[in-house]
């Protein structure tokens, strides 16, 4: 049976011949197959034409651009539990689910061949329901959400640096981030459990635990485990924050690496855990951010996780 291929690709990130041509290079001496091409815009960044897609008889869907290109068109495939598989050519700037499926970055024909002929693996798919102006908006995610210094640092990114340096902007705006991250009580409820109260200025709640430059914030966070993985930090000055590297680049890291264990190491301004669905509320509303996007502020969102929700080569 002939597979239907649709490319779904975001025009800000590249245009249709370089795509062709990596495609053409790709494929090689092989017979070239039937592509359809779907362009998003600002309005439709991939939900509509992904179901555009699937209508037309699509059964591999091509995504070309950026992590949000990416969430858009999962959002609908899982959104509707379609059967057709995903594949990733990575245009953007963090490529955090591309980084975390070993997608090849910075190659486009490596990527096309890896969509075309790479074997297909369940992935799991977060759902988070959060409070934005007074109303309530629903949103996929892949890779992680969450508030504090990952979302100020995205919101204190220099757009224009970001397209001159790719993800190391993000770096510039650490400083700027970590001065706007201040400890704060909030009320966590994890699974069935009774709800409790934490202190952090940091929490991510993460479907994949790997970051730009090879950082691993949550190195148990795996796919398609059907669970969710968070962190909690509540590191305050110098030393604090020492230690906290010290827990997550050793303990966490390379010591785990060394000796094999499966123990990851909690401390008083590091904490892990695992849930299938959580619900927060702050006294007060900070920014938020969904697969290296900043969405706005909120003081209330739940989560959950969607197993084996897509298909992804």
């Amino acid at each position: 049976m002939t597979i239907q291929i649709a490319v779904i690709w975001n025009p800000s990130k590249t245009d249709k011949e370089a795509l062709e041509a990596g495609l053409a290079d790709a494929i090689g001496d092989g017979t070239a197959p039937e592509v359809r091409w779907w362009e998003t815009t600002e309005e439709d960044p991939g939900q509509g034409v992904a179901k555009d897609a699937l209508a037309a008889g699509a059964d591999l869907i091509l995504v070309a651009g950026g992590d949000g290109t990416v969430r858009a068109v999962a959002e609908h495939l899982a959104d509707v539990s379609s059967d057709a598989q995903l594949g990733i050519i990575p245009l953007g700037t963090g490529n955090l689910l591309a980084r975390n499926l070993e997608v090849p970055i910075n190659d486009m024909p490596a990527a096309f061949v890896r969509a075309l002929d790479g074997d297909t693996r369940p992935v799991d798919v977060g759902w988070v329901d959060v409070e934005l102006d007074g109303a309530t908006e629903r949103h996929a995610f892949l890779v992680m959400i969450g508030f504090g210094i990952d979302a100020h640092m995205i919101e204190e990114t220099d757009e224009d640096l970001k397209d001159k340096a790719g993800w190391l902007a993000y770096v510039e705006s650490l400083g700027r981030a970590l001065a706007a991250s201040e400890v704060v009580p909030f009320h966590i409820t994890k699974d069935d459990e009774p709800a409790h109260d934490e202190e952090g200025h940091t929490l991510l709640i993460a479907n994949c635990g790997s970051l730009q430059g090879g950082l691993t914030l949550l190195p148990d966070a795996v796919p398609d485990d059907g669970e969710l993985d968070y962190l909690v930090l509540s590191a305050e000055g110098v030393g604090a924050w020492l230690g906290t590297l010290k827990t997550m680049m050793w303990d966490n890291g390379l010591k785990r690496l060394v000796t094999k264990s499966d123990d990851l190491t909690n401390t008083d301004d590091v904490n892990h855990g695992r849930a299938k669905s959580l619900e927060v509320t702050l006294p007060e509303a900070r920014a938020f951010e969904i697969d290296g996007e900043e969405i706005g502020e909120t003081k209330a969102f739940s989560v959950t996780i969607q197993p084996s929700a897509i298909r992804v080569r």
